[in-house]
């Protein structure tokens, strides 16, 4: 799901959202439930004494130490408005390791929140492995899938976006599955990814369509060039009705 930007811009009746960072899935959970109080205490940590590099990764410890789900959600708003680039990136002992963004002015999304936790009425919010979101899905869904893209580049590889990340073989088993799914099951399902040659033989069969984006992620902007994405679409193959035969005596 990530940002969720998808959801936020289509209109559809009902929702089935899922992530594997249990983090975003229990942000988006509270969200639905509690905005008033959500948005409420999150907006106290929007303060100058708190865009300090000592009190950010004061924040950054605690929410790494804690295991309550209300704390949890509002540092890690906090530290994605504090920290460098917006990013969401773990280590491999699951701690959140975004440094400091020195940011001289910050904007706090309230407006933003509060748009979201009334479009959230629409939907369910899951924290599984997208194995398990596939064999949920139904004739007359739409599946899209947007994973963490395979690396341009080994120095290019900052996918580390929940604790454990998403490999090649993932990214085989994702494609594999979409193509099944739209064979067999008659559900079209949408990926995207980087334009690379080892995603476009992943994704063989699909229609894709490639277009450049700008990446904001180098922290040289003279390096910040614009890269090229597909969406591969795996549509749904028509069901093959066989009529039934009767014998004439």
């Amino acid at each position: 799901m990530g940002a969720g930007s998808v959801f936020l811009n289509t209109t559809y009746s009902r929702y089935l959202l899922n992530d594997i960072n249990p983090d975003l899935i229990t942000l988006y959970q509270l969200l639905k439930k509690q905005p008033s109080a959500l948005i409420a205490d999150t907006k106290q940590l929007f303060c100058a004494k708190n865009n300090t590099e000592n009190q950010y990764y004061s924040f950054r410890e605690a929410f790494n130490a804690s295991v309550d789900p209300w704390e949890r959600s509002v540092l890690f708003i906090y530290l994605n408005r504090h920290g460098y680039n917006g990013l969401c990136r773990y280590n491999a002992k699951g701690k959140f390791n975004v440094p400091f963004g020195r940011y001289k002015n910050l904007y706090f999304p309230e407006y933003e929140m509060w748009v979201f936790a009334e479009k959230s009425r629409l939907a369910t919010f899951t924290c599984l492995p997208f194995e398990e979101l596939f064999k949920r899905a139904r004739k007359g869904n739409v599946i899209y899938c947007d994973p963490p893209y395979l690396p341009i580049s080994h120095t290019a590889s900052f996918t580390a976006y929940a604790q454990h990340a998403f490999n090649l073989q993932n990214q085989t088993k994702l494609a594999n599955l979409a193509h099944n799914v739209a064979k067999k099951r008659h559900i079209s399902v949408l990926l995207s990814n980087n334009d690379l040659p080892e995603i476009r033989s992943l994704y063989e069969g699909a229609d894709i369509t490639s277009f450049e984006v700008k990446r904001t992620i180098s922290q040289n902007t003279e390096k910040r060039n614009a890269v090229k994405e597909v969406l591969a679409l795996f549509k749904a193959q028509e069901e093959v009705v066989i009529p039934n035969q009767t014998a004439s005596v």
